[in-house]
């Protein structure tokens, strides 16, 4: 049989509606910031496989039930990697059942972790998270040492507070700065800010997260219909990735802020305090600093305050490095570039 592959547009409604009904009928999702959707129509016109991508990650593919076996997978799979190869993008990831990860071991994927019975996270790099081991492997401390990830969008008094908390209960605290620029703070600046503001801690290693930690943005929602039901696998799959860079480290504790605000961070931080002790490392959730009116401190008031124009909430929220970046030429020139694109 004949096929015809085309891209759907953005507002082609009907075509994404066709998309929803086949993920559907595969127990999935079709989300809703794609960037792109890739469909294969039989010669009736109609959409018998479908597949997309959001940056480097390929997602929400499927194949209708009565066309596999015939290649559709793979073609769909071929062309997404060959337009993003195009478009510079040659380090992919992909999230797939676990039915799914046979065909795509031979279409160049390797695993990287796995939710028993729910999803498997791959990448089309033999050597990529290994390299990536490897490369932290150098900085590993010989005694056991602690772990903060912060994405700090931006590095808030809050930030510092946890991150002296932390190192002052281990002699070496490897700090990671989340590398997914998704932020209103680019990470260069994000992670130009942390090493402002923590310069005065002395036991502190500092690291990117890569494509491997904390990678919210390419979380397959897709796969699970319930909220709650995300955060478990987000967290599942997260300890599991974060378990295999402590042994790397010898991290024994991960420290994390405790989170008054968002119930599924704070389902996360339960989900992950459940399952680290099983890879031999203790969560550690440390109270929250609070502001002068008694306010946990969060980097969502301060982009809030930005917005607001409001002065005194920025001198209660954040420690004098970050203070000074925003005030500064290019500080001034990335707020107002970021509150245009959002108005």
């Amino acid at each position: 049989m004949r096929y015809e592959m085309r891209y759907m547009g953005k507002e082609d409604e009907k075509a994404k509606a066709a998309a929803g009904a086949l993920l559907a009928r595969a127990g999935l999702l079709l989300e809703d910031n794609l960037e792109r959707t890739l469909g294969v129509y039989d010669q009736s016109g109609q959409l018998v496989a479908t597949g997309s991508a959001l940056g480097s990650t390929l997602r929400c593919l499927a194949v209708d039930s009565a066309h596999q076996g015939e290649g559709l997978m793979a073609r769909l799979i071929s062309k997404l990697t060959e337009d993003l190869f195009l478009e510079g993008v040659s380090h992919l990831f992909v999230y797939a059942s676990p039915q799914s990860e046979e065909k795509l071991l031979e279409l160049g994927f390797y695993p990287i972790a796995r939710v028993p019975g729910a999803l498997v996270f791959m990448e089309n790099r033999r050597e990529g998270f290994l390299g990536y081991l490897k490369s932290l492997g150098e900085k590993a401390a010989a005694e056991p040492a602690g772990a903060v990830i912060l994405n700090a969008n931006p590095f808030t008094r809050g930030h510092r507070y946890l991150v002296e908390k932390a190192a002052n209960q281990c002699g070496a605290l490897h700090l990671f700065v989340v590398s997914e620029d998704l932020s209103f703070f680019p990470f260069e600046v994000r992670r130009r800010l942390v090493k402002a503001g923590t310069s005065g801690i002395q036991n502190i290693i500092y690291h990117d997260t890569g494509s491997y930690l904390i990678s919210r943005a390419v979380f397959p929602a897709y796969f699970l219909k319930e909220e709650a039901a995300v955060t478990r696998a987000q967290a599942a799959l997260d300890a599991q990735i974060f378990a295999q860079v402590a042994r790397r480290l010898n991290i024994t504790r991960r420290f994390v802020g405790e989170e008054p605000f968002s119930p599924a961070t704070h389902l996360y931080n339960q989900e992950m305090a459940a399952r680290l002790p099983g890879e031999g490392i203790m969560l550690q959730v440390i109270r929250r600093l609070d502001d002068p009116g008694g306010t946990p401190l969060s980097a969502t008031r301060v982009r809030q305050a930005l917005k607001a124009g409001d002065e005194k909430a920025l001198t209660d929220l954040l420690p004098k490095t970050t203070l000074a970046y925003l005030k500064s030429e290019e500080g001034q020139a990335l707020i107002k570039k970021r509150l245009a694109e959002t108005e």
